[in-house]
């Protein structure tokens, strides 16, 4: 019978219950909006801003923004400041080397869920020689508890084989249109056999799924924590997502929080590619919000027909 780590079980209940504080208006909104219905394929990016000094500037206004796709200004169909439902993966490492990491207090954590609003759905994957789905999509707060519940910290770290399981399930199975994940390992890929990185990669970029990283490493020998940073930087960058490394497990629960407000203040943009061909080509985006700020999204796609963004899309009224 699986359990989990306390420190990351911790973590992960601040993560769901930052990500579930919603602000007064979207449980109205959630049912209320207009929705954005065209014939016309459709790119969707979510996109972080941030000033020189790292901080997110959630007031910028359309005209600020520019899209460029292969260096082409692109015209935006949606945009919005909003935050909006989500549906939301937890992979966790459960291998061998994440037995020692069970401090944190669990009571307050779960207090936090509890206590939030159950706009998302959640599904939970443990992973150690292979990944486990070990709970579906549930709003339940009683059925993720008792998923990340579940640990045997033992063998290897199947870290690709279980992020590309997620994607496939959240891409399939999650109803809302915003879709991430959050991954928590503390190493190197040691046991994925079927995904190599560069399959990963091009796989995150494609998925529209935004895939963020918390890398425990303090314990890894030097040369696997550089290898296990390149990988998730680079999982992580092409989705749009982020990574990050804590110096201990004490420090996650600041992180965890961090990547919930990234998650909860992102802008929408949505623009009809000027080249519209379904040619399997590769795409590179760009966005920019002016000299003083940094734009953080996917950074580009590949446009096939499997591959081709949600048909439907919640809009602000008038758009802006």
């Amino acid at each position: 019978m699986r359990q989990i780590n306390r420190t990351i079980l911790s973590v992960l209940l601040v993560a769901l219950a930052a990500l579930w504080l919603s602000n007064p208006r979207i449980a109205a909104q959630q049912d209320d909006q207009a929705t954005f219905r065209t014939g016309t394929r459709l790119v969707v990016l979510y996109c972080g801003v941030f000033d020189r000094q790292g901080r997110m500037v959630t007031d910028l206004p359309q005209s600020a923004f520019k899209v460029l796709e292969n260096k082409v200004e692109q015209s935006i169909r949606i945009f919005r400041r909003e935050d909006i439902p989500i549906s939301l993966g937890i992979v966790i490492d459960n291998s061998g080397s994440m037995r020692t990491k069970r401090q944190k207090v669990e009571a307050a954590s779960i207090r936090l869920v509890k206590s939030s609003k159950r706009n998302d759905e959640v599904f939970i994957v443990n992973f150690n020689d292979e990944a486990y789905l070990d709970v579906t999509f549930t709003p339940e707060i009683k059925k993720l508890e008792e998923g990340v519940a579940r640990i045997d910290s033992r063998g290897g770290t199947a870290l690709r084989d279980a992020v590309s399981m997620s994607i496939d399930y959240l891409r399939a199975e999650g109803k809302k249109d915003k879709k991430v994940l959050l991954v928590v390992t503390d190493g190197n890929d040691t046991a994925s056999v079927g995904i190599s990185l560069e399959n990963l990669v091009t796989k995150a970029e494609k998925s529209g799924v935004l895939i963020y990283a918390i890398g425990i490493l303090g314990d890894e020998d030097r040369r696997e924590a550089k290898k296990a940073q390149r990988a998730m930087n680079a999982i992580a960058k092409a989705s749009g997502g982020a990574s990050y490394y804590p110096d201990s497990a004490d420090d996650v629960e600041s992180v965890a929080d961090q990547v919930a407000n990234d998650i909860r203040n992102q802008y929408v943009i949505a623009y009809s590619p000027a080249l519209q061909a379904l040619d399997g080509s590769y795409r590179r985006i760009q966005v920019t919000a002016g000299r003083n700020y940094t734009v953080r999204t996917r950074t580009g796609y590949y446009a096939t027909p499997d591959e081709a963004p949600p048909k439907r899309l919640t809009a602000a009224p008038g758009g802006n």
